[in-house]
């Protein structure tokens, strides 16, 4: 890291274009979101390489609610975080809506990521834990989730970078 303190501001601004693009060749990021690309690397990694999870493939890019499917054929939405919420869902029913919401996937995988990128944990949601803890986000006009202690208590522990805690 002492190494990068020395380089100016576009030598860095260089280097991070090229790390970019290396990870990309690698097949670790695929588009330019970098938060959720790297959440979703994080969580096929880990499924794939823990025994007893299904091992999952990538969506193609621009699915809708779907980044990763079983073998099995179980659809997995994945958000990534960095804060207490997650990104939004979109292509669900509005609040004041009478009808039943349609099923977008199987289970919902939220990657917590520290300030620096790095994996905190790992969590799984049931589709019917999704509809419980999703809330509105006025602005966006979608939902969302809040992590609180609560959800991370009812959800299935994938991965946590100090389980003492």
């Amino acid at each position: 890291m002492k190494h990068l303190e020395k380089l100016s501001n576009s030598d860095l601004l260089e280097n991070y274009s090229n790390i970019l693009t290396l990870l990309k060749q690698r097949g670790v990021i695929r588009t330019k979101n970098l938060v959720g690309d790297l959440g979703e690397y994080y969580a096929i990694e880990k499924y794939n390489n823990t025994p007893g999870l299904p091992n999952l493939q990538a969506a193609q890019a621009g699915t809708q609610n779907i980044d990763a499917t079983s073998r099995q054929g179980e659809r997995y939405s994945i958000k990534s975080t960095t804060t207490k919420l997650t990104g939004v869902f979109h292509g669900l029913n509005p609040p004041e809506s009478k009808k039943t919401e349609t099923q977008k996937f199987e289970h919902l995988i939220i990657v917590l990521l520290n300030d620096t990128y790095g994996l905190n944990s790992i969590i799984e949601l049931t589709w019917s834990q999704f509809l419980d803890y999703k809330r509105w986000h006025k602005t966006m006009s979608a939902w969302n989730i809040s992590i609180t202690k609560n959800l991370l208590s009812n959800a299935k522990t994938i991965y946590k970078t100090n389980p003492n805690t």
